[in-house]
């Protein structure tokens, strides 16, 4: 039999052989995570180690179910959301402020808002904190009244500064700066005939930014500012050092009297991680808001996507779901492959 009668047994006049692309590196890479997978899981969960002349587990879980919802645990987890909340709010404040004086055409008010940004950024937060902690040192007492006059309100310093308010007044003067470069970037980022188009109607610059400008910059401002509160988070645990207690603090004052600190370090960072976790969904769902209207189609949440992997699948052809052969083309012939005529797609 010669080869193309065999050619012409094995493949049916008229239809196309579609033979899928193999991808064998993806098998490999796939089997490799799939080992990794278990090795961590067994790592975790069922491996052992000697203490003590006894095998004992290796991280301890029980020591952590023991310590993960205690009182003392839930008041430092609440502590260290005040100190986030507080921060990002003061921080944000700050950084629209900052982002404005910086792109002021006033050239004194510009140059003060980028010195505060330079100082700020450029010394490490955790000497910021112990530098708010110990102000008192410098600064007593806090007065406002008249520049150079009699003053009108007197503050003691000294009674007044708690650790927790110089963590929290130390970590948003520290956001603030980085706040305002990410204001200012979604500042840039509008197009500036919206600014001309918003003064030839006769709106202010104050008017303009609040009203046209800012809300098309959200979309640029917010993911970096989600990025800024995960990681202002885990930035409030450096309030430990001056003896604010947050989560991290609680733990280490825990482990302190029974020595199981790495079990309680654990209890520290599974609250870290299930807190981070609701704010990546927030703000998922927050940039999923903002984006309408610049994109054509919103992206599938995670409800939906779980939904339509979920749904039954049309039975699928040789050329995948929904698609038939008299479906396809035939380059150059102006009509579907195997029909009799009608014109291209």
């Amino acid at each position: 039999m010669a080869a193309s009668d065999l050619h012409e047994d094995t493949v049916p006049s008229g239809e196309l052989q579609v033979v899928p692309v193999r991808h064998p590196g993806r098998w490999v890479a796939a089997a490799v995570v799939l080992v990794l997978v278990a090795m961590l899981v067994r790592t975790l969960f069922f491996s052992h180690v000697m203490r003590g002349g006894r095998p004992q587990e290796r991280f301890e879980w029980h020591i952590i179910d023991q310590y993960f919802f205690t009182s003392e645990v839930l008041k430092g987890l609440l502590v260290t959301l005040e100190l986030t909340v507080l921060a990002m709010a003061g921080g944000i404040l700050l950084g629209v402020v900052l982002a404005v004086m910086r792109m002021s055409p006033n050239p004194i008010v510009a140059g003060a808002a980028w010195v505060y940004i330079w100082f700020f950024r450029g010394t490490p937060v955790l000497v910021q904190l112990l530098f708010w902690y110990n102000a008192s040192y410098i600064f007593p007492s806090f007065t406002l009244g008249v520049p150079f006059g009699p003053a009108l309100v007197h503050i003691n310093l000294n009674a007044t500064l708690t650790p927790f308010i110089a963590a929290s007044f130390g970590l948003a003067l520290n956001e603030g700066a980085y706040m305002s470069e990410i204001v200012r970037a979604g500042i840039l980022s509008v197009d500036e005939g919206q600014t001309e188009a918003a003064q030839a109607i006769g709106m202010s610059r104050l008017m303009t930014l609040r009203l046209v400008v800012l809300p098309q910059a959200m979309r640029v401002i917010i993911p970096p500012t989600g990025n800024e509160t995960i990681s202002m988070l885990k930035t409030s645990s450096l309030a430990s050092v001056v003896t604010v207690k947050e989560v991290l603090y609680t733990v280490q004052l825990i482990y302190a009297q029974n020595f199981k600190t790495i079990p309680l370090l654990m209890v520290a960072s599974l609250w870290y991680i299930i807190v981070t976790t609701v704010l990546m969904i927030g703000q998922y769902y927050l940039e999923r808001h903002f984006a309408r209207g610049s994109v054509r189609q919103l992206p599938l949440t995670p409800v939906q996507r779980l939904s339509r992997a979920l749904r039954i699948r049309p039975a699928e052809g040789p050329f995948g779901p929904n698609l038939d052969v008299d479906a396809i083309t035939v380059a150059g012939s102006g009509r579907p492959h195997g029909g009799e005529g009608g014109g291209p797609l």
